[in-house]
């Protein structure tokens, strides 16, 4: 096993500058500048729930919108998990949340196959909280997935107030995604038949 499982990224392109850090074996402490404070806030949920330490600078251009900042940092957390598990040995690999925030449920069921893929079910939303275009919550999800090697349901069956489901939902993902990442004690080499994932 991994003495340390954090990965590390930089991202530069004409649209944004990244740089970040994730420990999958952390204490759940973040450090975030992304311009974009809604993110900061459910990025700060994902890492707090599910014991990640995360370093996040980021600059993008926020006077288009936050789009391209939003996507990318999706792209470099995905890769930084990929790098901290590396071949993925030992690990459970499947991992499940149900985390309710007042009326809202979500439940987040994920499988570190590297076989990306979404799944994303919500209640009708707001397209806005605050600043903050909901839709670019699915686009971040969709890079993680991406560039994670991770197929991710979303559901959320019942939920009204678009803050409580997006909360509930990036909860439940640390959570799941701390279920997923831990190791079993029982497993020698990777989790699957096929022998790689």
């Amino acid at each position: 096993m991994a003495d340390s499982r954090r990965g590390r990224v930089t991202r530069e392109t004409r649209e944004t500058q990244i740089r970040l850090t994730l420990d999958l074996d952390g204490q759940g402490s973040v450090r975030l500048t992304t311009g974009v404070p809604f993110l900061d806030h459910m990025l700060t949920l994902f890492a707090a729930h599910g014991l990640f330490d995360l370093d996040v600078e980021a600059q993008g251009d926020l006077e288009v919108d936050a789009h391209h900042t939003v996507e990318d940092l999706g792209i470099c957390l995905g890769q930084a998990l990929s790098r901290a598990l590396g071949e993925r040995q030992g690990i459970r690999r499947y991992g499940h949340a149900v985390v309710p925030m007042d009326e809202a449920r979500a439940a987040v069921t994920l499988d570190l196959s590297n076989r990306p893929f979404l799944v994303y079910h919500t209640p009708p939303m707001s397209s806005r909280v605050g600043q903050f275009e909901t839709q670019l919550v699915p686009e971040f999800l969709r890079a993680f997935c991406q560039h994670g090697g991770i197929t991710l349901h979303i559901e959320v069956p019942c939920g009204a107030n678009t803050h409580h489901i997006l909360e509930a939902i990036f909860k439940a993902l640390g959570r799941a995604l701390d279920e997923a990442t831990a190791f079993d004690r029982r497993r020698r080499g990777v989790p699957s038949s096929k022998g790689s994932l």
